[in-house]
């Protein structure tokens, strides 16, 4: 089998790296007032700088910025939206196993739009620089996020502003914005993007859907209307432009929120929606079987095999039986491997090093060029 020349790829990541001391040292001290935001972004930009060098030294196909100049996977991008603000809460918005990030929730303050000077286009253009004519893998939350924070996870003491008392209205702002983005992105030169999206992960957990349920929500009404929405957006994708999804069960500080096979989800997820492909968390049980994988149609499968909570080395040999089971219901030439999700996905960071990091991404280069060729 032939590596790929078309993401994703054999041997790929998710996107996120753990911040170096001199970013986190950075974002403390301009926080405290103690540095200019000038002064953080050069700090970040030699942060990437060296990232890449070892991102291409790793044998990686698209590099990322590691997410360095976030603070959150998915927060920052949905905040800087038109008509969006982040507020704070008492808690998460969802609870993980063990740490819990800081409080924080989304509300709407008008109609939602992407626009021009958003600041993931200025970061896009630094890792872009940076990268020398590699390809730029460039990750932001998928849409679905932007409903299920305030509309499901809060949806007790959500109350929608006039223009979204009908929620369709909402769907469409939603679209339309994410279609502006794409559209964004491409003409800054982005041909790899993947949209991160927890809510599936969420709803492949039977205790959080009786949850759900229980409070009126028809999570089958929103599924469908999520791959609706991801579908309009994905009408703005030239063809020369992939865009993945990555499926997450919650990764903070080395923790999670969910747990549950891919079931509940697979016959609208995966025969629906147009992604190229999906980026799907394996690397325990509580993911589940391969049995799902039936529903797939044709997009490309990144089985996340590797943790990225942990710097234990996989066995090899254990990846390469899971992958040939895969195959069973997605052909190998469909496949690749992947952490199951990034190293931190918010700036705290998982618990390992950043030494540990690398050497998954080197096993994870490895079992591909003996699967794959």
């Amino acid at each position: 089998m032939a590596q790929r020349t078309r993401p994703p790829f054999r041997a790929d990541i998710v996107g996120s790296f753990l911040r170096p001391a001199s970013v986190k040292k950075a974002r403390a001290d301009f926080a405290s007032g103690a540095i200019t935001k000038a002064e953080l972004d050069r700090v970040t930009r030699d942060a990437i700088a060296e990232l890449i060098v070892k991102e291409k030294a790793a044998g990686l196909q698209a590099v990322t910025d590691g997410e360095f100049p976030r603070a959150f996977w998915h927060l920052d991008f949905l905040e800087s939206l038109e008509g969006v603000r982040k507020v704070p809460a008492a808690e998460w918005s969802v609870k993980f196993k063990g740490a819990k990030p800081k409080g924080a929730q989304l509300e709407f303050t008008g109609k939602i739009g992407f626009g021009e000077d958003h600041p993931f286009l200025s970061q896009f253009r630094t890792v872009k620089e940076l990268a020398g004519g590699s390809l730029v893998k460039f990750t932001i939350p998928s849409p679905s996020m932007l409903h299920l924070i305030p509309c499901v996870r809060g949806s007790e003491t959500y109350r929608p502003i006039e223009r979204y008392e009908d929620e369709d209205r909402l769907f469409d702002d939603i679209a339309s914005a994410y279609q502006d983005a794409v559209r964004a992105f491409y003409r800054e030169g982005c041909r790899y993007l993947q949209l991160d999206d927890t809510s599936w992960g969420e709803f492949c957990d039977l205790e959080k859907r009786k949850a759900y349920e229980a409070r009126g929500i028809d999570l089958e009404r929103v599924e469908r209307k999520y791959v609706e929405t991801i579908n309009r957006v994905l009408e703005a994708k030239p063809d020369d432009m992939a865009i993945t999804m990555h499926v997450c069960r919650g990764n903070f500080r080395s923790t999670w929120f969910s747990t549950g096979g891919y079931d509940p989800v697979a016959p609208i997820l995966f025969e629906n929606a147009r992604v190229d492909g999906f980026f799907l968390e394996y690397d325990t049980e509580r993911a589940g079987g391969f049995e799902p994988l039936a529903h797939i149609r044709d997009q490309i499968v990144v089985l996340g095999l590797f943790s990225s909570k942990s710097g234990k080395l996989e066995d090899p040999d254990v990846i390469k039986a899971r992958i040939r089971e895969a195959s069973k219901y997605v052909p190998l030439d469909r496949l690749c491997v992947s952490p199951q999700c990034g190293f931190s996905s918010t700036e705290e960071g998982n618990i390992l090093t950043e030494e540990d990091q690398f050497r998954k991404l080197a096993l994870i280069r490895r079992v591909a060029d003996e699967v794959w060729g």
